[in-house]
Parts: structure tokens; C-alpha cells; sequence
């Protein structure tokens, strides 16, 4: 914004976000950047933040990170809500495995994030996971993009065939292009909600008391090892207490879309 002062020079005043939560996580990012992120990219954070909490679902995120417009892998990892994920055998010096504009990417092998996030530490009959795809998975293998668990009562995942959520078992899901957003919404002890791609569904399936084990982000985490991991390229995720996909959906793909805009 320029200001005009009378019999002075013209003065410019620097933007500041508008929520205190988006100036914490962006003065974070830059932090750990080393560098400023530019104007339009901290507009679109502002606004991410501004419009979940308009829309009532900032509250369901317990952890979270933007794995895309930070400068570095390392901003990249600063966490928006919750404690920061720990990242296993990604690039943080050369970020050769990081694009500002799509995200991070796996390896199909030995990447992937430690959302350090427990199942249990959501409600049994209130939990969501979120995951924003921007290249999808070339290994053509099967992969798993988030979650815990196999064959044990009340896990959570989300992979290229299937989603479940504090479930005895994984439900099927029809053909998608495992681009865009993959997700389950658990609202009640009867069954669930997910999107995977372009496919939208409901499973009515009754829930089981979750376990303590930690989501893993580009896999699963089955009995505290790397399970099905994924060399697609995510630029969001998300975990916590029960919300309306559709809502953060639209959050999200504002976001990544404004992105592209803001950066070179």
C-alpha cells in the first residue's frame, strides 16, 4: 500500500498478514528459508487460514503442513498446525526432491514423513486425513499416500485402491486418476466419507477404537516401518478431528492455485 506523504517522499508500507496464525507459520517459513517469501505467496497463506476458520474447519486440524511455497524443503516442513512431521531421506540441502509450486516428492522406496500425529489422539468417531496429489504415482506399484496400518482393527489409510478409515478392513475404491485430493472424513460411529481423485463416496462401516501408532505421509506406517510408500508428489496434507472435505478441498485448491500464480 503507498502512502502519501505531505512535503515528504513516498512511502511504502509492508503488507502484513491479517490472522495471527498465518504471520506465526509464515514468519516460521521464512525462518527456516533463510529468505522472504514474496507478497502474493504470503497473501495466499493469509488467506488458506482466513477462510478455514470462516468456513469453521481450522479447529478440526491438529497437524498439518504446506509442502509447497516455502523456498526450501525445510520451510516446506514447518508445520501449519501441530508438530512439525520428521522427514526420512528426503533432500534438505540440494531440495533436489522439492518444487514450490507442486510439493514434495517420494521415491517409491525410502521417503517418506513422520506426521509424528498418533491415531488415537483424534476421537474414534471424529477423524479426517487429507492429502493433495499434484503428480501422481509413475511406479505402478501398489502405494499408500497416507495413514497406519494394515490388518489390525480401527487403522486408517489412504492408498492407490483403497481408503479406510478406524476400520477392520479397507473398502475398495472405483477407478480414479489418484490425482487431486485424496481423503476420509469420519463424522459418526456408522460409516464414513472419502474422495480420491474425481471419485466422491460413502462407506457405512462401523468404527473400532484406534491405535497409538504414528501416520506416516508418502505410505503407511505398519508396526513402525515404512509400508507401501509412494513416489507421487503432494503439495498438502492434513490430519485431525472430524470436518467437511469438500470445504477444505476448496481451500486447498485455492491455495495451490494462487500459488502457481505468486511464484516465478
Amino acid at each position: 500500500m503507498t502512502i502519501y506523504v505531505p512535503g515528504k517522499v513516498k512511502l511504502r508500507q509492508t503488507w502484513q498478514p491479517m490472522d495471527p496464525d498465518a504471520a506465526a507459520y509464515i514468519t516460521a517459513v521464512e525462518a527456516a528459508d533463510e529468505l522472504p517469501l514474496e507478497e502474493k505467496v504470503k497473501i495466499a497463506i493469509d488467506n488458506f487460514v482466513l477462510g478455514c476458520k470462516a468456513d469453521g474447519i481450522w479447529s478440526a486440524i491438529k497437524a498439518s503442513c504446506i509442502l509447497s511455497g516455502a523456498r526450501t524443503t525445510n520451510g516446506a516442513l514447518v508445520p501449519l498446525v501441530g508438530t512439525a512431521p520428521t522427514p526420512f531421506n528426503f533432500d534438505l540441502i540440494g531440495n533436489t526432491d522439492y518444487n514450490r509450486k507442486t510439493g514434495l516428492k517420494g521415491d517409491g522406496s525410502t521417503k517418506y514423513l513422520d506426521s509424528s500425529r498418533t491415531s488415537n489422539a483424534d476421537p474414534q468417531n471424529s477423524f479426517h486425513m487429507f492429502v493433495r496429489v499434484t503428480t501422481a504415482d509413475s511406479s505402478g506399484s501398489f502405494y499408500g499416500f497416507i495413514g497406519q496400518g494394515t490388518n489390525t482393527t480401527g487403522a486408517s489409510h489412504i492408498t492407490q485402491s483403497s481408503v479406510r478409515n478406524r476400520a477392520a478392513a479397507s473398502t475398495s475404491i472405483p477407478s480414479s486418476s489418484n490425482v487431486g485430493t485424496v481423503a476420509t472424513n469420519r463424522a459418526s460411529a456408522a460409516g464414513f466419507d472419502y474422495r480420491h481423485g474425481g471419485v466422491v463416496g460413502s462407506v457405512l462401516v462401523s468404527s473400532e477404537l484406534p491405535s497409538a501408532d504414528k501416520h506416516y505421509v508418502f505410505g503407511r506406517n505398519v508396526s513402525a516401518a515404512l509400508n507401501s510408500p509412494t513416489n507421487a508428489r503432494l503439495s498438502f496434507y492434513s490430519i485431525g478431528e472430524s470436518l467437511d472435505l469438500a470445504l477444505l478441498d476448496a481451500r486447498v485448491t485455492d491455495l495451490i492455485t494462487a500459488f502457481g500464480v505468486a511464484i516465478p
